[in-house]
């Protein structure tokens, strides 16, 4: 899980990014404008900021200058915009931003900015157990052996003497928990393997009384 910043005026994208990556388990911060997004970044130290360039009180170009003027530009920064020209662009990756996503955003090259970008946040140094650096590059994988579990596992089973559709959804309900769990509480991997769409998925479970948050947790 990481901790992301998503910083736009408008209401309806920051709920709406909000339900996407909070529902692949990430802890996700919001700000409307400049001033709430200086306040989160000094406090939250997010691991990623998806920054909107036009805002009415600071640009987004504006606000990467400053932090990367003081310092500041610890965290990877995906910049946003429905309007900006490529020169936009190219000056906010010179300063320091890793991507620019153009709106309205797929959530295919949401997902994959997202994730290239945490990637490159790994690779920052972070401090080691014993205080000295510790830098984690691409190729290198820090793991944690596992022991596998002993004895049999636990058999699913249903109650076969009951209306049909009340088999089906309980069936339904358990195989969808599976695959929750599997993906680690993944919407959007779960809706892939399973072949539905994302919404459709996210009616199903609730309306099969699927537990979202205890997934997610047993995922974690």
């Amino acid at each position: 899980m990481a901790n992301i910043l998503v910083v736009d005026d408008e209401l309806g994208i920051r709920e709406l990014l909000f339900e996407i990556l909070n529902d692949e388990g990430h802890a996700v911060e919001l700000a409307e404008n400049a001033a709430q997004a200086r306040a989160l970044r000094a406090s939250q130290q997010p691991d990623l900021v998806l920054l909107d360039i036009w805002m009415p009180d600071t640009d987004g170009v504006t606000l990467l200058k400053e932090w990367a003027a003081a310092g500041q530009l610890t965290m990877q920064v995906i910049m946003m915009s429905g309007h900006a020209t490529i020169d936009t662009a190219v000056e906010a990756t010179r300063i320091g931003a890793m991507a620019f996503l153009e709106k309205p955003i797929t959530l295919q090259k949401l997902l994959q900015a997202v994730e290239q970008g945490l990637d490159r946040a790994l690779a920052r140094p972070v401090a080691g157990l014993n205080g000295t650096a510790l830098r984690l590059d691409a190729g290198l994988e820090l793991a944690a052996e596992v022991s596998p579990v002993a004895g049999p596992q636990p058999i699913q089973s249903f109650d076969l003497d009951v209306p049909l559709r009340e088999a089906r959804d309980a069936f339904e309900k358990a195989y969808f928990e599976f695959h929750l769990s599997q993906e680690s509480g993944s919407m959007t991997r779960v809706a892939e393997k399973t072949g539905l769409e994302r919404t459709h998925l996210y009616r199903k479970l609730k309306q099969l009384g699927v537990d979202l948050s205890r997934t997610k947790r047993a995922g974690t």
